[in-house]
């Protein structure tokens, strides 16, 4: 395909939103993280992309003359705590994530913008003068704008797993844009999902494990680097894994044997675990992508990653608005929706 379009990635991470973008027709001009681990897994998948390990609020464009004039800026940011919103920001490092990312559009002057974070960015009263602040910097720089909030699970992914959307793009490309419908009729569940994984050793129980695995997961959090081992989140977020027979208390370094025998009880220790792979299934990554470092290192960067699969579907949409005619002289920006 000769007609790709070109894009820059801060925070990438694992690489899912570089690889659902990439299957949209979009090819990288350099990705952006600050993690040894991150920038391994980027290689190791696609040895010829331009990685740079660096902090986002050191990067220098002017060191990186191809990042100028790309057709799109995307960031899976890390989460901005609900701190920052309401005045506690000095010292927080997620909001200043955010705030550098709006700077580089800025510099790069990229034809569109896809920020990628929690849903109360896009809902929540709390984070009003966050808002404020993006649409302004992005209105004097001749954007239009659209906030919204997405469900994995409508893409595909065997997930419950909202994500805050926004996409911005200038004015004369706006009007092709309209945020991406769902792709699924029925969401996937954990033991469709997950089936033919648990099938893989001989474990005879797999299909009656996999028909009470019959919802789509919960949140996968990849958690603190700071945090201990890796798990599958919180109390209540385990509660609703044991409600499919998963112990999410830890993860497994492999699936059942022929020889295991299901015990199908009530108590969460007995149950199965799934494994760092199953869980890379359940984010929808590519099976033939490879998530590089030891078991927590690899969870967490599966756990932080965007689905492909989401990234796919606003890749999609932001390229067919930037491969329309551009039109001058259209209406204002969208307002947040659902935002107070």
């Amino acid at each position: 395909m000769t007609d790709r379009l070109s894009f820059v990635d801060v925070c990438a991470g694992a690489g899912g939103l570089a690889s659902g973008l990439e299957s949209a027709g979009f090819s990288p001009v350099l990705l952006l993280d600050s993690k040894h681990q991150a920038c391994e897994t980027l290689l190791a998948n696609r040895p010829d992309w331009n990685v740079v390990r660096e902090d986002l609020i050191e990067f220098l464009p002017d060191e990186h003359p191809e990042v100028f004039d790309v057709d799109l800026l995307s960031a899976g940011l890390p989460r901005v705590k609900a701190s920052a919103a309401v005045g506690r920001a000095d010292s927080d490092q997620e909001l200043r994530l955010l705030t550098a990312t709006i700077y580089l559009v800025h510099s790069i002057q990229p034809r569109a913008l896809l920020l990628e974070n929690l849903p109360a960015l896009v809902e929540s009263p709390a984070y009003a003068d966050v808002r404020d602040f993006i649409q302004k910097e992005l209105a004097h720089l001749g954007y239009q704008f659209c906030w919204f909030v997405l469900n994995a699970a409508d893409f595909g992914v065997p997930q419950e797993r909202r994500q805050g959307i926004l996409v911005a793009l200038k004015e004369e490309w706006f009007h092709g844009f309209a945020p991406p419908e769902p792709t699924v009729d029925e969401h996937v569940s954990v033991g469709r999902a997950l089936l033919r994984s648990m099938k893989a050793r001989g474990w005879r129980s797999a299909e009656g494990w996999a028909a009470q695995a019959s919802s789509v997961a919960p949140t996968l959090v990849g958690g603190s680097d700071n945090r201990g081992g890796a798990d599958l989140g919180p109390s209540g977020t385990k509660r609703a894994w044991a409600r499919m027979g998963v112990n999410a208390g830890a993860m497994a370094d492999e699936v059942p044997g022929a020889d295991y025998e299901w015990p199908q009880a009530n108590d969460p220790s007995q149950m199965i675990k799934i494994t760092v792979d199953q869980a890379a299934l359940l984010q929808s990554f590519p099976p033939e992508w490879h998530i590089t470092g030891r078991k927590t290192a690899r969870y967490r960067q599966i756990g932080h990653a965007t689905p492909p699969p989401v990234g796919k579907a606003l890749g999609t949409a932001i390229a067919t608005a930037l491969r329309s005619s551009p039109v001058h002289g259209t209406d204002g920006p969208y307002a947040p929706r659902n935002a107070g």
